[in-house]
């Protein structure tokens, strides 16, 4: 059994070649403790470990259960993060939602910053990591928020990221303010379950589904009480799903001006922003 022939069960399964290389390559570092350094050197591979990760490999071929699942931790922002079926597992196109945020916090000298719908709390702790603001998390999910605060202890964020049980913002406090909120809402509506990938399949439904068929319910409902909580010249930030830029930059337009919308590498409108009106 080589490296390769574990790539080729992936490769079979239907993952693309490169994709396929990679996972290999994560599944060697996290259960073999073999870097590409040991690689380049030419240093052999224990075999009892490398059939560790040949299982590990059978089971992603089989079942498709995300790498970062199989691993327990995501990648994001160079920093890792554990994941499991509680949350959503970090996506790329997220990090352009966190950046923009860094972007606005930094050039305004932003103090208190409310991210709903936390999930791993990826967006809370590399706003808080990156900037002097001090952030809180929402989520409904006791588990989420579990992971969430799991992932600021590794991240030694206390204080800086702080969680909070709560739909939305049903448990920010009487005379609480913010000079900015991020949220990566659900937005995918319940007509494209049946096509979705299989592997998004193993995000925790909540995460993902909305109930209205454009998938615009929760930017709804934060758009409509952002401007309550929201300091003067506070600013709102999503992250996107595809084809729903202008609708929900439609419903920004009541409340929020000099808005901004963001392309991903792909050219998809992946983030909006707004700075909510004087």
């Amino acid at each position: 059994m080589t490296i390769q022939d574990i790539v080729k069960i992936l490769t079979d399964s239907g993952i693309e070649p490169n994709e396929a290389n990679i996972e290999v390559k994560m599944l060697i570092e996290h259960f073999a403790n073999y870097s590409v350094k040991d690689i380049i050197m030419g240093k052999k591979l224990d075999a009892d470990k490398l059939n560790i990760v040949k299982e590990k490999a059978e089971l992603r071929a089989k079942t498709r259960k995300p790498i970062q699942h199989i691993i327990g931790f995501a990648d994001f922002m160079g920093e890792k993060f554990i994941v499991n079926p509680s949350v959503l597992i970090p996506r790329d196109e997220t990090e352009i939602l966190v950046r923009k945020a860094i972007e606005i916090i930094n050039k305004n000298n932003f103090k208190i910053a409310l991210d709903v719908g936390t999930g791993s709390g990826c967006i809370a702790c590399m706003i808080a990591k990156h900037t002097d603001c001090q952030i809180i998390g929402l989520d409904i999910s006791t588990d989420a928020l579990n992971t969430a605060l799991d992932n600021a202890s590794r991240l030694n964020l206390f204080n800086k990221a702080i969680f909070r049980k709560s739909d939305i913002f049903s448990n920010v406090k009487p005379g609480e303010s913010f000079d900015i909120i991020v949220s990566n809402p659900p937005y995918i509506p319940p007509s494209q379950k049946e096509n979705i990938q299989k592997e998004v399949s193993f995000d925790p439904e909540i995460a993902l589904y909305t109930k209205d068929d454009k998938g615009i319910e929760f930017y709804e409902k934060i758009i409509n009480d952002a401007p309550k909580i929201l300091n003067e010249n506070g600013y709102l930030l999503f992250e996107l799903g595809i084809g729903q830029a202008e609708l929900v930059k439609n419903l920004m337009n009541k409340s929020f001006s000099k808005i901004e919308i963001i392309k991903d590498l792909a050219g998809i409108e992946r983030v909006i922003c707004g700075r909510l009106n004087s």
